[in-house]
């Protein structure tokens, strides 16, 4: 399938408010998406770290995408591959992804909040469930992604101290609920801030994360965030499969994480010593 590039009216959109959101975008794949998803989950027993999933907390594999070649491909649907090219450019990098069953509430966080970042990250997010305000959709404050933004910094300075700020809670905060059918897409800036409130104990969702290039000067900052996947016991940024079923194209989006994860597999051995389980997210 072509790219379907963002028009400059969507860019402007998610510059401004920091997200964008494309109701059915995948609806015509949904059901293998969803097959896969599920498949993945039985292959690694059904729950985190290879246990059943309990459904009082989260379980979390990752990299997910990586685990399936069904779900390999999305990085090169026209789509896709095309909003991701729009937002960060034709080299971008993918740097991973996670597959979820979330149990309750998600309180309000940022997935990055990176003063002095020149990369602009961002995660493509796919809910496989039909949720609503109240039985745990994405939640979002947009505007709150504007790092130097007045409003932007006082709610990252504020946002873990609900109800001593603003009274309330977390679930009252003036936001956007973006009702979700599976199928939909959203895509957001690692800044945003978003949470999801009232969800099942095994609400679905993956999502793929993206950035745009960096330069060599930089590379030391791409290593400090490969560094914290040890966190999660993997020992390359990227699953075998992932590599295995790459086009040249793909590979594109690839060869600089492949080229920079080296020292991730000593960092994750120590993280297997000093922890109980992998990371939930």
């Amino acid at each position: 399938m072509a790219d379907q590039p963002l028009t400059n009216e969507q860019l402007r959109r998610f510059d401004t408010f920091g997200f964008l959101a494309f109701p059915g975008l995948l609806q015509d794949v949904k059901d293998e998406i969803i097959d896969a998803f599920e498949e993945v989950w039985t292959t690694h027993g059904g729950g985190h770290n290879g246990t059943t999933h309990n459904g009082q907390q989260r379980s979390c594999i990752v990299p997910f995408i990586d685990q399936h070649p069904r779900l390999c491909a999305l990085l090169d649907d026209g789509r896709i591959h095309g909003l991701l090219c729009s937002l960060l450019g034709d080299d971008f990098n993918y740097i991973g992804s996670d597959g979820n069953y979330y149990a309750g509430d998600t309180q309000w966080h940022s997935d990055g909040w990176g003063k002095g970042r020149v990369q602009r990250f961002v995660k493509v997010a796919l809910y496989l469930d039909d949720l609503t305000r109240d039985s745990g959709c994405l939640r979002v404050i947009p505007g709150s992604q504007q790092i130097g933004d007045a409003f932007a910094d006082s709610v990252q300075e504020h946002i873990r101290e609900i109800p001593e700020t603003w009274g309330g809670d977390g679930a009252g905060l003036p936001a956007l609920a973006l009702e979700n059918h599976p199928g939909d897409v959203v895509v957001f800036n690692h800044n945003l801030k978003h949470a999801a409130f009232g969800g099942s104990s095994r609400r679905r969702m993956f999502t793929i994360n993206c950035c745009q290039r960096f330069a060599e000067d930089e590379l030391p900052r791409f290593r400090d965030y490969i560094s914290a996947h040890a966190r999660f016991w993997i020992d390359r940024l990227y699953g075998e499969t992932m590599v295995a079923t790459a086009s040249a194209g793909r590979m594109v989006h690839l060869e600089q994480g492949h080229a920079n994860d080296g020292h991730l597999a000593a960092l994750s051995a120590k993280a297997r010593a000093e922890m109980p389980e992998p990371s939930r997210g």
